[in-house]
């Protein structure tokens, strides 16, 4: 029986890093099919996930329908980095001594087909606050809802992910009331502000203002790194469509006005993976068999 991988829908951890890895050159198929069967039973969906790129399925000769790479939006009035990469996983434990021995298995199962690309260490803030002090995730759908928006029929799920840098002394420089309205939420109670911009986030990311709606999972988290950080985040859904539907508008491309985000923070990644469902607890691997 086919199931979820269990941590899209879960509660956040304490602790989670988030590993990219690329393909190394001149790889065949039939050594990367070896080093997927040993990260296969690392990936219990619920202390690790893995997302597929498209660069994999392409090594592999395999067609996943609605998996793509992530292009850029025409006509962005923003930079909106393209960083694809072929495989992804959500590393999550509530304390960070084991994130390291998690971390250590994967790169030894997945060595030396996989290389490392992008390491990034996050972390519970609070209730599940961004590093600005606001609450993430606010209208997240719940229940049998959050099933339907992110779980594909046949247990799979497609994911897009970003890596948010704030510049906080940028951000802090605005009063309490500004940073308000630029989010379209009081920091102090969670209220959406009626009077707040159309430029402001929470107006520019409405889910159910689009048609169709643009419903998606965010399992985001914040990073640091040294004195810089930021928000990674993070999407689950049926497809792209949503996410893509989000962003067109917060860069402008829709009707030339900015989300006010890009006051005080830039994404410097974004990148598209497709989520196999499990198997008998374990990462399927009927997708490339």
């Amino acid at each position: 029986m086919s199931v979820h991988q269990t941590a899209i829908l879960d509660a956040l951890p304490a602790h989670a890093t988030y590993l990219s890895f690329d393909l190394q050159e001149e790889t065949d198929a039939s050594a990367v099919k070896a080093a997927l069967k040993q990260i296969q039973t690392l990936v219990d969906g619920q202390r690790i996930v893995m997302g597929v790129g498209m660069a994999l399925a392409q090594a592999l000769k395999v067609d996943i329908p609605g998996l793509l790479e992530f292009s850029g939006i025409a006509n962005s009035k923003v930079a909106l980095p393209a960083t694809p990469a072929a495989l992804w996983l959500w590393l999550r434990e509530s304390e960070r001594g084991e994130l390291l021995h998690q971390q250590q298995r994967v790169v030894q199962a997945l060595g030396p087909i996989f290389q490392l690309q992008q390491e990034i260490s996050a972390f519970k803030y609070g209730s599940g606050r961004d590093l600005t002090g606001y609450e993430d995730g606010t209208e997240n759908p719940q229940n049998e809802e959050a099933v339907r928006v992110a779980i594909a029929a046949d247990g799979s799920s497609y994911v897009a992910v970003q890596q948010w840098e704030h510049q906080f002394a940028r951000f802090h420089a605005y009063t309490g009331r500004e940073q308000d309205q630029m989010i379209g939420r009081r920091r102090s109670d969670n209220e959406e502000l009626e009077d707040a911009p159309a430029s402001a986030h929470v107006k520019r990311t409405a889910q159910e203002d689009f048609a169709p709606v643009a419903f998606v999972m965010r399992r985001s988290m914040p990073w640091t790194e040294g004195a810089r950080g930021g928000l990674y985040f993070v999407a689950f859904a049926t497809s792209f469509t949503p996410f893509e539907a989000q962003l067109t508008r917060m860069c402008g491309a829709e009707d030339g006005v900015t989300d006010d985000l890009f006051h005080f923070s830039h994404p410097l990644t974004t990148a598209y993976f497709w989520c196999p469902p499990l198997q008998n607890g374990h990462l399927s691997l009927a997708w490339c068999e």
